[in-house]
């Protein structure tokens, strides 16, 4: 599958993209195509188009960090420019892709319609769960200048990390507020038995923080 051409123009388009925070650099990428990929097969979708969608999925965050547009929106148009310009895709591929795309993040965004969108969606929030995603979450914290361990309120409504007030925020709250939702939003089957056990020891690995943080361990 990483031979065909569709496939290794999308990893070529991604190992090409400029400077990443290293919560969302290449390394994001790839696992979220291993996961991707994996979910496709069990779940009979079209693996290289997940693959590509998968490739694709965040070339655009480091603008939207930057101050720009929705990450998924102008995603979305960067893979039909791309995907479109090439001999190698039908105009229903195009939009296969360009719709995961679209639908593949947690705060904003349609719902994904599509198996191959649902594939993406789920392999993306797979990566921020487990110990992957306790890894994520603090590299995160450290991107924003937030603390080890704060547990306040006012959080729970923001729909981008714009909107939210680092100053006040940690991990914690961020898997109280997300990541402790996130197996409830699995739309696969073998999305869902993934994130069960990660979820677990994301539980347990909070659960110590705690203790540890309040002094009784």
């Amino acid at each position: 599958m990483e031979d065909d051409p569709r496939t290794s123009l999308c990893r070529e388009v991604a190992t090409s993209n400029g400077p990443m925070k290293p919560s969302h650099d290449l390394d994001h990428v790839r696992r979220v195509v291993a996961l991707a990929r994996h979910i496709a097969r069990v779940e009979g979708a079209d693996e290289v188009l997940v693959a590509c969608a998968a490739y694709l999925h965040d070339m655009e965050r480091g603008r939207e960090d930057a101050g720009g547009e929705d990450h998924a929106v102008a995603g979305a148009r960067m893979a039909r420019d791309v995907l479109g310009g090439s001999d190698l895709f039908g105009d229903r591929e195009v939009e296969l892709v360009a719709g995961a795309i679209a639908s593949h993040r947690y705060r904003s965004g349609p719902p994904p319609s599509t198996l191959e969108a649902q594939c993406l969606h789920d392999a993306d929030k797979l990566d921020a769960l487990g110990a992957v995603g306790v890894g994520r979450a603090y590299m995160m914290a450290g991107e924003h200048g937030q603390r080890l361990h704060n547990r306040v309120g006012g959080n729970e409504t923001a729909r981008h990390v714009g909107d939210i007030d680092h100053s006040r925020y940690s991990p914690v709250e961020e898997y109280t507020v997300k990541l402790r939702h996130l197996p409830d939003r699995m739309t696969t089957e073998e999305g869902r038995r993934i994130a069960r056990r990660r979820a677990e020891f994301m539980a347990s690995f909070f659960e110590e923080l705690e203790a540890e943080v309040g002094g009784s361990r």
